[in-house]
């Protein structure tokens, strides 16, 4: 290990030994970011002797693999896992995706999370927020200081390449998984947010995973569907283009397009920001 990732790793682990002083409850994903912090958080309170719940969402704003992964993650990193059910859209501001979509759906989120801390008496919260999204467009931040949420890997400054090396050096099995954020992503803002349409991307997304390594969005603009795949991918999309046509089309798609700037996060948010 270079001594750069060394010394984050020892600022980490530091710093959750502190928190660890008191019971942890951490919005946990099954990503990377999270399932850092749950083996850092899991590893410190073998020291001190408090508990660690790793909370996850069961959100139907989220990839449907989402609950099973974090299942499986929390089971190898330790904790205690425990599952939220939650639906997005019974807040009624939500239902039309608007560009502050992200900050409703985290207060509402982290509430709920809150509400299950304060039952339990757990006074550390954190999420997995690192360096790389404070510095692109994500209203929900600004929820997750309202409600006094800790971002650990964020206010070290730890990115996400950092992350995910920090992940690997750990062991962490989903160390290179890439990112699946809320499916609301998927749309455009100011459009109705519909379950069925994104079963449908969903399961065209599945698909696409199936077929093609890393990251892997499928964009809806009303007729057209956009797929955003990683810029080495495009061959291997090119050349399995009548199988992806079929699929798409089968799921009611007309219009089928390659952005050829290839996978970005954030692409629904050019002209926001």
């Amino acid at each position: 290990m270079d001594e750069n990732l060394l010394s984050l790793k020892v600022k980490l682990e530091e710093a959750m030994g502190e928190y660890a002083k008191e019971d942890i409850c951490l919005a946990f994903s099954g990503g990377v970011d999270s399932s850092l912090l749950l083996k850092v958080a899991a590893k410190a309170v073998e020291k001190t002797g408090k508990k660690v719940y790793a909370v996850t969402f069961d959100s139907r704003l989220h990839p449907s693999c989402d609950l099973q992964i974090a299942s499986n993650v929390a089971k190898e990193l330790g904790g205690i896992h425990q599952i939220i059910t939650v639906d997005e859209l019974e807040q009624e501001e939500i239902r039309f995706n608007p560009v502050d979509r992200c900050y409703l759906c985290k207060k509402k989120l982290f509430l709920s999370l809150k509400e299950f801390a304060g039952e339990r008496n757990i006074p550390v919260i954190m999420d997995g927020t690192n360096e790389d999204d404070m510095h692109v467009y994500r209203p929900g931040i600004r929820a997750l200081k309202e409600l006094g949420i800790i971002s650990l890997l964020a206010e070290l400054h730890i990115t996400k390449a950092q992350v995910k090396a920090l992940a690997a050096e750990y062991g962490i099995s989903v160390a290179q998984r890439p990112s699946a954020p809320c499916m609301a992503t998927r749309l455009p803002y100011n459009t109705e947010i519909d379950y069925d349409i994104l079963g449908k991307i969903g399961e065209g997304e599945e698909f696409l995973r199936s077929r093609f390594k890393g990251n892997v969005r499928l964009r809806l603009h009303k007729d057209i569907v956009r797929i955003e795949v990683d810029q080495d991918s495009f061959a291997s999309v090119l050349k399995d283009r009548d199988a992806v046509i079929s699929y798409l089309k089968e799921l009611g798609f007309a219009y089928i397009t390659l952005d050829l700037e290839g996978f970005r996060s954030g692409s629904m948010d050019v002209g926001i920001q």
